[in-house]
C-alpha cells in the first residue's frame, strides 16, 4: 500500500469526522427545537404532576443547559451509547440492535435482485436495442413512476386480500414455527414487501447501466473485438463488466444506509417491526435519544459509504488519485 494511498485515506478519514460532527451538531439543534416534546403528553396524563415531570426531565438530563446536554452525547455517543429511550426505557443501543437485523435482511435481499435485474436487462437493453430496448425503458420508467405505498396496497388487495397467496402483514405466523419452516415461513412474509422493493428500485438502476453500457459500446475497443468476431456474452465479459466496476462500486457504496435505514411507509403498511417502524414511532413520540440515535448513525453510514467506495476506486484505479 502506498504513501500517497495512505495519506489519503486519513484525509478521508478526517473528513469523515469532521462531517459526522457537524451532522450531529445540527440533528441535535433541529430536535430540540421541534414543537412539543415527550413531556407535553403529560398534559394529557391527570396523574402527571409538574413536579413529576420535572423529576423526569432530572432524570434524563434535559434540565441541563443545552451545550451541556449536547457535551454529554457526544461524550455517550463516542462509546456508543445513544442514551435510553423516553418511551421504552431501554437503551437505543439495544432498540437499534433489535430491529436493525429485519431492516438489513429486507433491504439486502432486495438490492441483491435489484442488481441482478438492473445489470442484466440494462446491457441486454443497450445491446439489442430496437423494440426491446423500447419495451425495457417503458418498463423502467414504469417502475420508476410508481409510488411504493401503492404498489404496496395493490399487491395487498390482491395477493393477498382477493388471492390469499401471501401474509399481508408481520413476519410470522400467528403459529410460532422452529428451524427451517421458520424461515421459509418469514421469507413467505416478505414475497410482497421485497417485491415491492424490487419493482420500484430497479427501474433507474437498469436506465443507469443502460446508459453507461451504449457509451462503452461507442469505444474504438469494442469495435474492434465485434470486428474480431468475438460474441456479445464475451464482450459483455471482457469489456463490458470491468468497464461498469467503478459504477458499480459507487453505487453499492451509495447503498449502504439504506441497507440499514428501513422504509418508514413499507414498514408501516405491512407491519413489520423494523428500522422504519422504529423512527416512526419514535417521532411520533418525540422520543429524542432514538431519533438522534438512529439520524447519526444513518449519517455515519452514508458518509462511511462513500468513503469506502472512494477508497476502492482509488485502489482499483490508481490514475484517479491526486
Amino acid at each position: 500500500m502506498s504513501r500517497k494511498f495512505l495519506l489519503l485515506f486519513f484525509k478521508k478519514l478526517l473528513y469523515l469526522a469532521g462531517m459526522l460532527w457537524l451532522i450531529s451538531l445540527i440533528t441535535f439543534g433541529a430536535i430540540h427545537m421541534a414543537p412539543n416534546s415527550f413531556f407535553a403528553a403529560g398534559g394529557l396524563n391527570p396523574n402527571m404532576t409538574p413536579e413529576a415531570i420535572a423529576h423526569l426531565k432530572a432524570v434524563y438530563g434535559l434540565d441541563k443547559p443545552l451545550l451541556t446536554q449536547y457535551l454529554d452525547w457526544m461524550r455517550s455517543m463516542l462509546h456508543l451509547d445513544f442514551g435510553v429511550s423516553f418511551a421504552s426505557g431501554n437503551r437505543v443501543i439495544d432498540e437499534i440492535k433489535a430491529r436493525v437485523w429485519i431492516t438489513l435482511g429486507i433491504n439486502l435481499a432486495a438490492m441483491l435482485f435489484i442488481f441482478a435485474l438492473a445489470f442484466r436487462y440494462g446491457i441486454r437493453a443497450a445491446l439489442k436495442g430496437g423494440n426491446y430496448e423500447k419495451g425495457m425503458k417503458q418498463l423502467a420508467l414504469l417502475s420508476y413512476a410508481t409510488p411504493s405505498f401503492y404498489l404496496a396496497l395493490l399487491l395487498i388487495l390482491i395477493f393477498g386480500l382477493k388471492l390469499g397467496w401471501f401474509p399481508m402483514a408481520g413476519l410470522e405466523g400467528l403459529e410460532p414455527k422452529k428451524g427451517l419452516e421458520r424461515w421459509l415461513d418469514i421469507a413467505w412474509h416478505l414475497v410482497l414487501p421485497v417485491g415491492v422493493i424490487v419493482f420500484t428500485g430497479f427501474g433507474s438502476l437498469m436506465l443507469y447501466i443502460r446508459s453507461l453500457t451504449r457509451e462503452i459500446l461507442k469505444s474504438d475497443y469494442i469495435f474492434f473485438a465485434r470486428a474480431r468476431g468475438l460474441e456479445d456474452r464475451i464482450i459483455v465479459r471482457r469489456y463490458i463488466y470491468p468497464n461498469l466496476m467503478p459504477f458499480i462500486v459507487t453505487i453499492l457504496g451509495l447503498s449502504l444506509p439504506g441497507l440499514l435505514g428501513g422504509s418508514v411507509i413499507l414498514e408501516q403498511i405491512f407491519s413489520i417491526d423494523g428500522m422504519g417502524m422504529l423512527f416512526y414511532q419514535s417521532a411520533l413520540a418525540r422520543d429524542y435519544p432514538v431519533i438522534m440515535g438512529i439520524l447519526v448513525v444513518g449519517a455515519f453510514l452514508t458518509l462511511l459509504g462513500n468513503m469506502i467506495a472512494d477508497l476502492v476506486l482509488l485502489a482499483i484505479d490508481p490514475h484517479r488519485r491526486r
